[in-house]
């Protein structure tokens, strides 16, 4: 069985695509239920982080 490599832009756009789920879900979550500030934060704190992080470790270039 061959093991396929993941390159780094196809981990970045996973993370990527978590960070926007978790802020989604934490808006949607919000909605309907009473969050805590302190939980609501965390939530789109952790997003926004996975987003940073996406973005650095992808090394998305526009132009050469």
């Amino acid at each position: 069985m061959k093991k396929t490599k993941r390159t780094p832009k196809k981990n970045a756009l996973i993370i990527m695509i978590i960070g926007m789920f978790v802020i989604a879900t934490s808006q949607i979550i919000s909605h309907f239920v009473k969050l805590p500030d302190l939980a609501k934060g965390s939530f789109i704190g952790i997003g926004i982080g996975l987003l940073i992080l996406s973005v650095i470790f992808g090394n998305f270039k526009t132009s050469k």
